[in-house]
């Protein structure tokens, strides 16, 4: 086995101890750790930060890449290792063989049989059409009626292996936190629920196909977990390259004016004239070239498509500026004419010292706030791109490309809907959760909302 790093790979993990390091500088800023708290202090929030959190573990994992070795052969020197082209992950060995299995076509959720029919012959030779049973399905049991009650049995076995590693995960966070004034109940609940879930999803995804398969004959539920790695990866990157442009020349903007604010004003509305899917599309379409004419600087297929991600990434954190970029600017004009402000200004202050110390304070609730809001737009955003065909490659998986597949499957005679209710499903817990954890976040740093509560 060989290691395989892709640039994402290290960028996710970066991006963990980035944030890690954030909250852990937290204890020394009184104020800010007081608003944290009151994020904290809602079951809600809790609720929700476990969820993004368990979103950002299966990336986590699905971003420890790998090749295994090659089987020996006869005349191959004792010292050589051939890697073959697959490229797994530790989510791969975690999820067990709905990484490996493969059937024909479709085949329904829970299905024995596929779910076109075939020219199948007899014993004696004689031809007719009928459901072939899959190959990876069910083969464990005796009879076909059997399934019923084995599916109770198998969820059953797997809730139970749920429940153990939740006494080990969960027992240790209750023993430290059982004297906290935070709502830990409900992160305790929520991440109970979460591994009794994936337990019954890996017991019985190993033995049956939860969400069906795909016209390839993959497993959808497979698809739809994979899908998580790049939905965290884009939303996240592409916000974080786009926070940088909005908010120095937001503040540029609104704090020296001028010819400096006329300027910005020029570029982010020439920006916002060009339709944005147009703009997105040609740049995507330039890099591809740029990678089809240059192949031999990936060795893997994987790689291909890691760099082209990374594009998109960059790509829509460089066209998305525009609107914090306004929301920025227009409250640096006014907090620059506040009394203690123009004080500062009057006693000599330089402008860095202001801007460190009276402007960016003051706009941190609004870049949080953009912050949580654009990593949700942008993840629906990629389901969009690839919609019109210049999203993700396809051989990374994502919950666009699996929605852009399945968009002629629903207008089929009976429809294949599975597909798309895996994609959905993960998108909408993501989103939702991310939308919810960032009206606790604006309501706990802006000051109006503050300024609200108190009277």
């Amino acid at each position: 086995m060989t290691t395989v790093i892709l640039w994402t790979d290290i960028l996710i993990y970066a991006l963990v101890v980035a944030i890690s390091f954030f909250f852990w500088n937290l204890r020394k800023d009184l104020i800010t750790r007081e608003r944290w708290s009151q994020v904290f202090s809602s079951r809600l929030g809790m609720v929700s930060f476990v969820v993004i959190a368990f979103y950002i573990l299966v990336a986590l994992l699905d971003s420890l890449h790998f090749r295994d070795s090659l089987e020996s052969v006869e005349g191959q020197a004792s010292d050589k290792v051939y890697y073959g082209n697959t490229v797994r992950s530790a989510l791969d060995t975690v999820l067990g063989d709905m990484s490996t299995v493969h059937e024909r076509t479709y085949s329904a959720p829970f299905a024995l049989n596929s779910f076109e029919k075939v020219n199948l012959r007899d014993d004696q030779g004689v031809s007719y059409r009928d459901f072939p049973a899959l190959e990876h399905a069910g083969v464990h049991l005796a009879s076909p009626e059997d399934k019923a009650g084995d599916i109770v049995i198998q969820s059953l076995i797997g809730l139970l292996i749920g429940l153990g590693f939740s006494v080990l995960l969960v027992g240790p966070q209750w023993w430290l936190t059982r004297h906290s004034d935070l709502p830990w109940q409900s992160a305790w609940i929520t991440q109970v629920v979460i591994i009794c879930i994936v337990a019954w999803m890996i017991r019985v995804g190993n033995l049956y196909h939860i969400l069906g398969t795909d016209l390839a004959g993959n497993d959808v539920l497979y698809k739809s977990i994979k899908g998580v790695r790049t939905g965290v990866l884009l939303g996240s990157l592409a916000t974080l390259i786009m926070l940088p442009i909005a908010v120095s020349l937001g503040i540029a903007a609104g704090y020296f004016k001028g010819w400096v604010d006329d300027l910005v004003q020029y570029l982010y509305t020439t920006l916002s004239s060009i339709p944005g899917v147009l703009l997105i599309a040609a740049s995507v379409l330039m890099f591809q070239v740029y990678i089809d004419l240059n192949p031999d600087m990936f060795e893997v297929g994987l790689e291909k498509a890691d760099a082209k991600f990374l594009a998109l990434c960059f790509i829509l954190g460089v066209t998305s500026w525009a609107t914090l970029c306004r929301l920025v600017r227009a409250e640096t004009l006014k907090i620059s004419q506040l009394d203690y402000v123009q004080a500062a200004h009057a006693f000599g202050v330089s402008h860095g010292r202001i801007i460190r110390r009276h402007i960016l304070p003051n706009i941190t609730h609004i870049i949080l706030i953009t912050f949580v809001l654009e990593f949700s737009a942008l993840v629906l955003a990629e389901a969009v791109l690839s919609y019109i065909g210049v999203g993700i490659d396809p051989a990374m998986a994502s919950w666009g490309n699996i929605i852009n597949s399945a968009r002629t499957e629903l207008s089929r005679d009976p429809a294949v809907w599975w597909t798309l209710t895996g994609a959905f499903c993960f998108m909408f817990m993501l989103v939702l959760s991310a939308n919810l954890f960032s009206d606790l976040v604006r309501d706990a740093f802006d000051p109006k909302s503050t300024t609200g509560d108190q009277a």
